[in-house]
């Protein structure tokens, strides 16, 4: 009876995890415990760095609380048996099946990531040479047609049609002047001489009309 009486001595300091006095089992005899109260449980953190609820603190002590004496112990002093009661817990299985499929499909994605690999230097390289021949190609032509235009609104500039006019009008000018030499000289009948002077005048006079209208409107 005396020994029964005898308090059982607690885990050492230097335990991994060293409970509170409150739930230290007092004699090895007795068939009940001083089971831990759920808000201890919710007050502690377990070794994901997550606060136990205190719903999940009574799932744990109801694991608990068949156990005998010595098996608590043994939890409360011993790491390696501490660690496997924690990874027996469906909280903890739930977490690590979570982590492991994330984990799995983290390595999926890079596996097809380096699978695409090649096919993003085929890519990259394609671009390269669509910008070193095919866009080069396009960029001549395109250049190509900017100075066809320039020429094209340069030859129909006012100032150009006008100068032209004027060009054509000093050329019939010197037909004209021509032609009277020819006459002169006999070298033409007078009826060839009228026909091709009406025929020069008129052309003259016409471009005259439309070189005259021009400049006034664009003066």
């Amino acid at each position: 009876g005396s020994q029964e009486q005898q308090e059982i001595p607690g885990p050492s300091s230097s335990s991994w995890y060293s409970p509170s006095d409150s739930s230290r089992p007092s004699t090895p005899g007795s068939t009940t415990t001083n089971a831990p109260r759920p808000s201890d449980f919710s007050q502690s953190q377990s070794s994901y760095g997550q606060v136990v609820s205190p719903s999940e603190a009574v799932a744990i002590i109801h694991l608990l609380k068949d156990r005998s004496v010595d098996e608590l112990r043994k939890l409360l002093s011993d790491k390696d048996s501490y660690n496997q009661f924690l990874l027996s817990l469906d909280q903890v299985k739930i977490q690590n099946n979570l982590r492991d499929e994330l984990r799995k499909g983290t390595l999926q994605l890079a596996r097809e990531n380096q699978e695409k690999e090649p096919r993003i230097l085929e890519l990259r390289n394609q671009c390269r040479i669509i910008r070193t021949t095919e866009l080069a190609a396009a960029q001549e032509k395109l250049n190509e047609l900017q100075r066809q235009k320039e020429e094209n609104l340069k030859f129909y500039s006012p100032s150009t049609r006008l100068q032209k006019l004027q060009d054509s009008m000093n050329k019939i000018e010197e037909e004209s002047e021509t032609l009277h030499k020819q006459l002169l000289e006999k070298e033409i009948d007078l009826n060839v001489f009228l026909q091709k002077h009406k025929k020069l005048r008129a052309v003259y006079h016409r471009q005259a009309l439309v070189h005259l209208a021009a400049k006034s409107s664009s003066g």
